[in-house]
């Protein structure tokens, strides 16, 4: 028996559980490279310290994650400082919870707080100023008082209130998804794992893909059983079927499914905070010669882009394989966004690289290892509706590119053929 080298095993799928039998993901690991890189970032900044209202950015720097109703309301936010510990402001009990499991945290560094639920109260109600005095203040005991403080992303209250109050404001994303780009072979894990949780769905949708179920239920079927895996959040699942594929309308409707149809799903969901971003297309029964031929050209497409991504090469020699905007009945790229393109994934469902023929020219970027994204392809049928989206995740090493998206996808799959 030949013991294979680390370059040439295959990435680690393991159980979710916590065990003491074998190496899985160290989530205080992945804790440590997340903040060093955030630090990283940092000092390689202008800025004094960030301030991050992203939550996805808030969880690479502090660890610690509250989501569903509050996930998006402007009121959790974070402060990293050059050679601090982050100070993590949050929603009520959450603070007191933080305290208790999240050692990590620096007791001291949790703060409750709360800025108004993205308007609803007023800003004349005085918390953002209160907010930022209390974050001058912090600032001022390091000495950072005077230095630009950078920001992800803000209302436009709480600008205006940190400019009244003397602070240089600049953007703190761009750096922050420049922390985010190379990913460690624990996040590189748990994005193996929620492919992998995919892979199951799938599995199920094709069971369920007959004439007669709708787009609605194949949507509740996955969501169900993406939760019993372990999902922390469903993201959005698209469901297109029939006349619906083309144009593509990225969303999902209570539309029946009938004999022949094409259908394609897209399955975004996190685990451990990590996505995926999943497609695959099907027909229902049966397949005609116009659905199949549209399913080999969004699959050569495929294949041409995954065979030339590598370390090294540009974005731009990666969006020249896809196919132009108006050979596929657009006027401008623009209009096309979105069919042909490559997108990172990560703790968010868009980080960086973007590759598409509508940026990558403007602004190429080296591809490296480490980097993980998603490869997405669709072709409009001959007969005018059917339409094929495939889509891969790709872990690029110093070999290549590794896909992780493991659903068969080379041919098209009829699902319960007659």
């Amino acid at each position: 028996m030949t013991d294979l080298s680390a370059a040439q095993r295959p990435l680690y799928t393991p159980g979710q559980m916590a065990v003491d039998y074998e190496m899985r993901v160290d989530f205080a690991r992945l804790r440590d490279y997340r903040l060093q890189r955030a630090h990283a970032a940092l000092e390689a900044s202008e800025c004094g310290a960030f301030l991050l209202f992203d939550f996805y950015n808030i969880r690479y720097t502090t660890q610690s994650w509250v989501g569903g109703a509050l996930g998006d309301k402007m009121i959790r936010y974070a402060l990293l400082t050059r050679g601090g510990e982050p100070h993590l402001w949050d929603f009520g009990s959450a603070v007191k919870h933080h305290q208790l499991y999240s050692p990590w945290l620096q007791h001291e560094h949790n703060h409750p707080g709360f800025l108004g639920f993205r308007g609803a109260v007023s800003p004349r109600a005085g918390l953002m100023v209160d907010a930022i005095a209390q974050i001058k203040g912090i600032l001022t005991d390091l000495g950072l008082q005077n230095s630009p403080i950078g920001i992800d992303i803000v209302e436009p209250p709480f600008l205006f209130e940190m400019q009244r109050q003397g602070f240089t404001v600049v953007d703190a994303q761009q750096h922050m998804l420049d922390a985010r780009e190379i990913k460690s072979a624990d996040e590189i894990m748990l994005m193996n794992q929620a492919a992998a949780m995919v892979d199951g769905v799938y599995t199920d949708i094709v069971e369920a893909l007959k004439p007669g179920v709708r787009e609605s239920e194949i949507v509740a079927l996955a969501a169900k059983k993406l939760y019993e895996y372990g999902s922390d959040q469903v993201e959005a699942i698209n469901a297109i079927s029939g006349e619906r594929c083309n144009p593509h309308p990225h969303n999902f409707t209570d539309r029946i499914i009938r004999p022949g149809d094409q259908a394609f799903f897209d399955i975004i969901h996190s685990f451990n905070g990590y996505r995926t971003c999943y497609y695959r297309t099907f027909s229902v029964g049966s397949a005609t010669g116009a659905q199949r031929s549209a399913y080999s050209r969004a699959r050569e497409w495929m294949d041409n882009a995954i065979s030339a991504i590598k370390p090294g090469v540009g974005s731009d020699e990666i969006a020249s394989l896809f196919p132009t905007a108006e050979s596929l009945g657009f006027g401008d790229e623009l209009s096309a966004f979105g069919l042909q393109f490559c997108h990172g994934l990560g703790l968010g469902l868009h980080e960086r690289p973007i590759i598409s023929r509508l940026n990558s020219y403007r602004e190429p970027v080296e591809i490296k290892p480490g980097m993980v994204f998603a490869v997405e392809t669709y072709c409009p049928a001959s007969d005018g509706y059917s339409a094929a989206r495939i889509e891969e995740e790709v872990v690029i090493t110093d070999e290549g590119p590794v896909v992780i998206t493991k659903y068969p996808a080379q041919d098209l799959v009829v699902a319960n053929p007659f």
